[in-house]
């Protein structure tokens, strides 16, 4: 999403140098294109996670491209939020065009050598198309909420901390106050009881204090 603000911070930077140690002598030693997703909560770190394993694989000499939920929902974000507001039932998985987000995680993996791609653009509630280049990338990293479900995801990593573990973060990187208000509040709890289902999905946990685990995925 066009706006947004990635401040990788130390302890990250330690969490994803063993997560990409780990996977380089791993399920990513052969040759050839992997893929992995990042989820949580929101404000688990999800996008700063992904960054920052990302910049741990390309210091190993295997560059990175990071796609973003975000720009795959159906609704630009403001009025995604309006939505929500009129419909109960506008609420989870529905949201996402997850297909087409798996569409062009596998045409990367297939060897595409660029795609074209929404972004989210929050201040002007739109999305536009960019041409991302995915020339010699050796790794796809897919941050979001839901991105546990992308069927060609080779790795999976899931950040274990609630919505209510979040609110300090989620308050400092606030757009609008509605995004702090009772309403929203409503939705990350709904959104919570969809996303701790997919934790059996994952390879790797962070964990709320911050160590990694790993497991046999579900």
């Amino acid at each position: 999403m066009v706006g947004d603000r990635i401040q990788i911070h130390a302890e990250q930077r330690a969490q994803a140098e063993e997560i990409a140690a780990h996977l380089l002598a791993s399920a990513f030693a052969k040759s050839g294109r992997h893929s992995m997703t990042v989820a949580g909560e929101s404000g688990s770190g999800k996008s700063t996670m992904a960054a920052a394993i990302a910049e741990a694989f390309e210091q190993r000499g295997k560059r990175c491209v990071i796609l973003q939920q975000d720009d795959y929902y159906l609704l630009p974000p403001m009025t995604n939020d309006r939505e929500r507001r009129n419909h109960a039932d506008w609420r989870g998985v529905k949201e996402v065009r997850l297909d087409f987000l798996d569409q062009q995680m596998q045409a990367i993996l297939d060897g595409a050598e660029d795609i074209v791609k929404p972004v989210s653009v929050y201040a002007e509630d739109c999305f536009k198309q960019e041409h991302l280049s995915t020339r010699d990338v050796a790794i796809v990293i897919v941050e979001g909420s839901f991105v546990s479900l992308l069927q060609h995801a080779h790795v999976r990593v899931f950040i274990d901390r609630t919505y209510i573990d979040t609110r300090a973060f989620r308050e400092q990187r606030a757009r609008d106050a509605a995004e702090l208000d009772t309403f929203t509040e409503s939705i990350l709890q709904i959104e919570h009881e969809i996303i701790s289902a997919h934790k059996p999905l994952a390879d790797i946990i962070v964990t709320k204090e911050g160590k990694i685990a790993y497991q046999q995925a579900s």
